[in-house]
């Protein structure tokens, strides 16, 4: 069992790839590619989330740009602008449940309206793994074989 005082802060990362409205499409493909990320969320200039950019969204203008030499698209035209955030105090156990059934890999981590942090299905996950190891006194190297 996760302990109920496992929340969103404990497994978030705090060091958050952004981007801007503006940005090139090719930039940020560039970017998620180096950073071996899906995507990130896009910000406003009071670091508010005002969108979220993913792979997904930019294989279209990376369609026309490969093949048809095309590349006029910024984060602004492709990004989803209906994001999913969610709090520092949630609970893990509780984003946990909702990964079940939602389909965002990523969640931009919102506190007080500001972007704060970021978290993955892979760092819940984990945390869940770990409280599994922890539950069953299993050392990480026996559970993982």
């Amino acid at each position: 069992m996760v302990e109920k005082t496992v929340t969103v802060r404990d497994c978030m990362s705090r060091k958050v790839l952004s981007f801007d409205l503006s940005d090139d499409v090719a930039d940020v493909v560039s970017l998620l590619l180096e950073h071996r990320i899906t995507g990130a969320p896009v910000l406003d200039a009071g670091h508010n989330v005002i969108g979220f950019v993913s792979e997904q969204d930019c294989i279209k203008e990376m369609l026309n740009t490969a093949f048809y030499c095309d590349l006029t698209a910024t984060v602004g035209d492709v990004m989803q602008r209906n994001v999913q955030t969610v709090e520092p105090d949630m609970p893990i156990a509780q984003l946990a449940e909702q990964l079940t059934i939602a389909k965002p890999r990523v969640y931009p981590v919102v506190e007080g309206g500001k972007l704060v942090g970021i978290i993955s299905r892979s760092d819940v996950l984990k945390a869940l793994f770990d409280a599994s190891v922890r539950c069953h006194h299993l050392s990480s190297t026996k559970a993982a074989v």
